[in-house]
């Protein structure tokens, strides 16, 4: 592992990162540990210009869009070779009703070798709620579930009376009681809307999603293509299609992953991380409809 470190090609780089929620320090340690970079944080880069959680800046295009965006950034603002975008979206799960989920995209750039590798990552480790409350209300259930005050909450009136107010980073309850009964006063219906603040130095869940995200990003960054030794060979695409174990019809479950290199565009398939050959006739359409 050392000698990988020592002779990888990231080895004893920087590498910048658009961030002004310190999204660095999810990142750093798993780049330092597994390519031996730094990260450095470029100056003077607004992100919410990318768009922002509580909508007064509407993201333009994809999450993969404004990381990117975020990546070309940092490498303008500080002329390295190495750019990362970081950014993260919040709402229902996408598999599991009545979950919220948080879906996250780390992208790297890499100007030198004219590549770019990103990593996703959907999971229902989130602490992302709302709901509308009057001043005098008991929410601490609500609270509760939010992880207040360790998790930062937003406020802002229910149905704005004229432009909407947002108070964000509330991590105290004196503080929390006066922006609900702001909010509420400037709201037609007399409600707050309360949120979790989803800005990741003040979501110590979000951040920690964001570094296990980091940990495969630089995970793929660390291994070479095999046919060209270029960085970042990895999985781009989850091929579904188990054949049932009884019937051998195509399922909707994973039947293989697709491996490509960013720069030659060689590919292996590989069977998933589980092994299995075929699937559970519980999970086909045709066996159990």
């Amino acid at each position: 592992m050392q000698s990988a470190l020592i002779h990888g090609p990231y080895c004893r780089t920087t590498m910048a990162m658009a961030t002004m929620h310190f999204k660095e320090r999810a990142v750093a340690k798993p780049f330092k540990r597994r390519l031996g970079a730094e990260i450095a944080v470029a100056p003077g880069i607004d992100t919410d210009s990318f768009g922002t959680f509580t909508g007064e800046v509407t993201r333009q295009g994809t999450m993969l869009d404004a990381a990117r965006a975020k990546a070309q950034a940092a490498i303008e603002a500080t002329g390295l070779p190495f750019g990362i975008g970081s950014e993260g979206s919040f709402g229902p799960h996408p598999f599991v009703p009545f979950v919220a989920a948080g879906s996250e995209v780390l992208l790297f750039t890499d100007r030198k070798r004219g590549i770019e590798i990103h990593q996703t990552l959907v999971t229902h480790r989130t602490n992302y709620q709302s709901r509308a409350c009057r001043p005098d209300e008991d929410i601490r259930d609500f609270l509760a579930r939010a992880g207040f005050p360790a998790h930062a909450i937003v406020v802002t009136s229910n149905t704005p009376a004229t432009d909407r107010e947002i108070i964000k980073g509330i991590i105290s309850p004196a503080e929390l009681a006066g922006a609900i009964r702001h909010a509420a006063g400037t709201s037609n219906d007399g409600l707050a809307r309360v949120v979790t603040d989803m800005r990741a130095h003040l979501n110590p869940t979000r951040m920690s999603v964001i570094r296990a995200l980091s940990a495969r990003l630089a995970a793929r960054l660390a291994t070479p293509c095999p046919a060209c030794d270029t960085p970042g060979f990895g999985t781009v695409e989850i091929v579904r299609g188990l054949p049932c174990a009884w019937c051998g019809e195509p399922t909707q479950l994973a039947a293989a992953e697709l491996r490509r290199c960013a720069k030659c565009g060689f590919e292996r398939r590989n069977m998933t991380r589980t092994g299995a050959d075929a699937a559970d006739p519980g999970q086909c359409e045709h066996c159990n409809p």
